[in-house]
């Protein structure tokens, strides 16, 4: 295995963790937002009060985004293995 296929695994393995995260990240982000927009409005400062909406959020785009997810981490983890069985 040469230098330039082990850089390649790695570059595509990182542009797959950013795809992968990247819903639920952005949703976090937005929701994280209107949430400190909300409190700064109405002078509420509850720290609960940003947890418990960003966790529903997350775990609705989980399940919304989970089959792409899944099939990005299937994929990679193929190619990974028919690059072992080339060796």
């Amino acid at each position: 295995m040469s230098v330039g296929t082990v850089l390649e695994v790695i570059r595509d393995a990182f542009i797959r963790i950013l795809l992968v995260a990247s819903p639920a990240l952005g949703v976090a982000l937005v929701v994280g937002v209107l949430i400190s927009i909300f409190q700064a409005v109405t002078q509420i400062q509850e720290q609960t009060l940003s947890f418990v909406p960003k966790l529903v959020a997350i775990l609705v785009a989980m399940i919304v985004c989970g089959n792409f997810m899944l099939t990005m981490l299937l994929e990679f983890t193929k190619s990974i293995f028919r690059m072992i069985a080339k060796m």
